[in-house]
């Protein structure tokens, strides 16, 4: 009898420090390690989400977890150009579209800026004409494309196959673009925006923008505060002894707000389509890869689907989709994405179907002697733009800025709500190892401090026309647009006849092979470029999200 009672005291003694344990456990989440003071606290004080688990995965995306690889290691270098030089580099986890950005998605966007900003109105007519395709890349002086000229973009027929007709900055702004609704949404979901205001406040004078919410957050939807008033401000609003409110709006603490859409950079592509997680033998990858799929050839040899072609792409002079009713690709021109089998890490398309932008400025030498981490070259370094009392300034109907491109089509800098970005200065670089002007895409390739012109004890110019140090290595093509005094554009053609090279800052890098292309370009490894105002009939894009946080989403996993 004594040894029952003993045994339950034991038990109640047991549950008694364990329940002391988890409360100490939880308190002590909520408990600061720097001061021992209380956080999240009723009373006020700091505030951060302790509970944040790890980042949302945003719409359309799929995980890609980081590692190491070889990147421009091409199977058949015909070529012989030196432009694949292999190089190891090392990719920091990111997410990437399942498929290339479809004309479906795109319609949406032109839809949004035709209902916020109508072309029937002068100010804004240039923001839905510059976010428009070029339907027009389908023509050929030799053939009949009328009806992909006239339906490819807008009918239904097509609403599932990539968008064309994009130029690379056309890309960069869808990808801004859905930024904004994607935190948008977020933060209505999560109570601080009014319910469905994303549909009936918004217009040319009342827009969200992300980064405005962040800095000033005031300020967006035009200073409406209203559209403010959600549940937040009921569930998370704290008021001190003076009457200040705080928790109002979401701050990145919360871990709500989505890090940005963007183009991938050109080594995540190729990473990302190499797929080589599943070659991996522990801490070594077991031999190459030709394609994103296993294999040295183009067609399945599984059972089932044995001789099918595994991407869309031209088989041969004359043959852009085989023999029909057998050995057929399933297209002529691009097909509907998800038709033919992912990669190892659920990503379709990725060779065939159309080529994609990436973010980097084209160079033909990737410098991994000096960055073997996180490679690009593209950096330009902006800086929110102050008024003189210190605020912000945001970008209204009267200050949008339009840029003319050397064929004569407008783009919209910046849109109404959006924060004025200027080049930074002196105020950020002086005294910095790691950048020392905002301009780097010329770092170490084409810029002065590169070339045999360069006197190191003679660099006082560190504000030089980046473009004139350009042309010292790379002699390419000038063409101007200017306007007459009545408005209309003049073209005027560089027809000098000493350029040796169409390489400058303006060219971007396309990566993958297309529905246009021979068997030769389905290989990751190979690049491209092509002038980032103009857009054709084989290029497309697919957007990319940088991950915060944690390397793995598999905290168990299994190291080798």
């Amino acid at each position: 009898m004594k040894k029952v009672v003993a045994c339950k005291v034991l038990a109640v003694l047991a549950l008694a420090i364990a329940s002391t344990g988890c409360s100490k456990s939880s308190s002590s989440k909520n408990s600061s390690r720097a001061t021992g003071w209380q956080i999240n606290s009723r009373d006020g004080g700091f505030q951060y989400n302790t509970n944040f688990k790890e980042q949302e995965t945003a719409p359309g995306l799929v995980f890609i977890e980081g590692g190491t690889f070889t990147k421009g290691r091409v199977q058949d270098d015909v070529m012989h150009d030196w432009n694949n030089s292999p190089n190891q580099q090392h990719v920091q986890s990111f997410y990437m579209d399942e498929t290339e950005v479809t004309n479906m998605m795109y319609m949406e966007y032109l839809d949004y800026l035709k209902r916020v900003y109508p072309p029937s109105e002068e100010n804004f007519r240039a923001i839905y004409n510059g976010a428009l395709p070029d339907t027009l890349v389908w023509r050929n002086r030799l053939g009949f494309n009328e009806v992909m000229t006239n339906n490819y973009l807008r009918h239904p027929g097509y609403a599932e196959y990539p968008v064309v007709g994009v130029s690379w900055i056309q890309a960069v702004e869808f990808a801004n673009w859905r930024s904004d609704r994607v935190n948008e949404l977020y933060l209505e979901r999560a109570g601080y925006l009014q319910r469905d205001s994303k549909l009936t406040e918004v217009n040319s004078e009342q827009t969200f923008s992300t980064d405005t919410y962040i800095n000033a957050p005031s300020l967006t939807y035009g200073g409406n505060e209203e559209i403010h008033d959600g549940q937040a401000r009921r569930r998370n609003v704290k008021v001190d002894e003076e009457g200040n409110e705080t928790g109002l709006y979401a701050r990145r603490e919360t871990g709500l707000i989505s890090p940005k859409y963007r183009l991938p950079t050109e080594t995540e592509w190729e990473y990302a389509a190499l797929g080589l997680s599943e070659i991996r033998d522990y801490n070594l990858y077991r031999g190459r890869k030709k394609y994103p799929w296993d294999g040295q050839y183009t067609r399945s040899e599984k059972r089932k689907i044995r001789g099918d072609q595994l991407a869309n792409f031209k088989q041969g002079k004359g043959d852009y989709g085989g023999i029909a009713g057998w050995s057929d690709d399933g297209a002529d021109i691009t097909n509907a994405v998800k038709s033919y089998d992912p990669n190892d890490y659920g990503l379709y398309d990725m060779a065939g179907n159309v080529a994609e932008w990436v973010a980097d400025v084209y160079r033909p030498i990737i410098d991994d002697e000096f960055n073997d981490f996180n490679y690009y070259r593209g950096n330009v370094y902006t800086k929110n733009a102050i008024n003189e009392d210190g605020t912000v300034k945001v970008v209204t109907s009267n200050d949008i800025v339009y840029d003319t491109l050397p064929n004569g089509k407008l783009i919209a800098r910046n849109l109404p709500g959006e924060i004025l970005q200027v080049p930074i200065d002196e105020n950020e670089t002086y005294l910095r190892t790691n950048f020392d002007r905002s301009n780097h895409i010329n770092y170490r390739d084409g810029d002065k401090r590169s070339s045999r012109y360069f006197e190191s004890y003679n660099d006082e110019d560190r504000n030089a026309d980046t473009d004139a140090e350009t042309r010292k290595m790379y002699n390419s093509p000038k063409h101007s647009i200017t306007r007459d005094s009545l408005g209309n554009i003049i073209r005027e053609f560089d027809r000098a006849s000493h350029r040796t090279s169409l390489v400058n800052d303006e060219v971007r890098v396309y990566k993958g092979g297309s529905w246009k292309d021979r068997e030769y370009w389905l290989d990751p490894a190979q690049r491209r470029y092509f002038p980032q105002d103009m857009a054709t009939d084989y290029i497309g894009f697919r957007c990319a999200m940088s991950r915060v946080g944690s390397k793995s989403k598999s905290k168990n996993k299994t190291k080798n």
